[in-house]
């Protein structure tokens, strides 16, 4: 293991941070432990998916993500190890680990079990003692039983037909620009060669996909790939989130893409 990252919605007013840190450097002397963000919205694990998954890549191979959010959601809480491309993710069961990889990685392994009274602390001395393990081993030399994620409740993209496809908000950035769930592979795949044209909230839609923000006049809507290849709805020098009421986690956002 080259590296540990972490990733959590703690924020930074108080020491959750600095105690998860404490405990997992007792297990890993001599390891960087690089803060990827603190600052995910509280609970969203579709937005610490999005950002886990467009980050991973830059890292050395061999990495360890720690993801610190909704560890105790489940009934049943569990810690779990996967091996995707190089990486390594330590990570509840709360369906990141499919939003991350977009699809059921099968090296994955239970760490633990735990029961309705564990505390934080017990979360973070057992994944330091597997950060521990993995330093100058490979999960599976660790003798930890496999692990069958399960399927999310629900597609990432909730396909009406072939015409119609549903998406939703999974980041809104400092400027504003909404990230949806679609990337260029997925789209191209779907578009079979057709235009798509972007609705949402009802009442407003784009009509085509740019390539730059300057494609059109200040103030003006527009779609586009990021530089993460997901799709993302725009204002140019403007937040498409606050002029459209665009929200993360919101029932009302009415997204879809109609290919014609």
């Amino acid at each position: 293991m080259n590296c540990i990252t972490l990733l959590s919605d703690f924020g930074s007013k108080d020491a959750t941070v600095a105690t998860a840190k404490g405990v997992l450097m007792q297990y890993t002397a001599g390891i960087d432990i690089v803060d990827i963000t603190h600052e995910i919205s509280p609970f969203q694990v579709k937005e610490a998916g999005y950002i886990l998954a467009t980050t991973y890549k830059n890292f050395p191979l061999k990495t360890c993500h720690v993801v610190l959010l909704d560890i105790f959601s489940e009934l049943t809480p569990k810690l779990i190890l996967c091996e995707y491309e190089g990486h390594y993710f330590l990570v509840p069961d709360n369906g990141i680990l499919q939003i991350i990889t977009d699809t059921l990685p099968s090296a994955t392994w239970l760490c633990r079990e735990f029961s309705k009274t564990a505390k934080f602390t017990d979360w973070l001395n057992v994944a330091g003692s597997i950060l521990s393990g993995l330093i100058n081993s490979t999960p599976e030399s660790l003798s930890l039983p496999k692990y069958e994620l399960e399927p999310l409740p629900l597609p990432k993209n909730d396909i009406k037909d072939a015409t119609i496809v549903y998406c939703d908000v999974l980041y809104i950035d400092r400027y504003g620009n909404v990230v949806i769930n679609m990337t260029r592979s997925k789209f191209d795949s779907l578009s079979n060669g057709r235009a798509g044209r972007i609705e949402f909230k009802q009442v407003d839609e784009v009509a085509k996909i740019s390539d730059n923000y300057n494609d059109v006049r200040d103030g003006d809507k527009l779609c586009r790939f990021n530089s993460s290849g997901y799709l993302e709805i725009c204002i140019n020098n403007g937040s498409a989130s606050d002029l459209f009421g665009l929200r993360l986690g919101s029932k009302n956002n009415n997204i879809k893409i109609v290919f014609q």
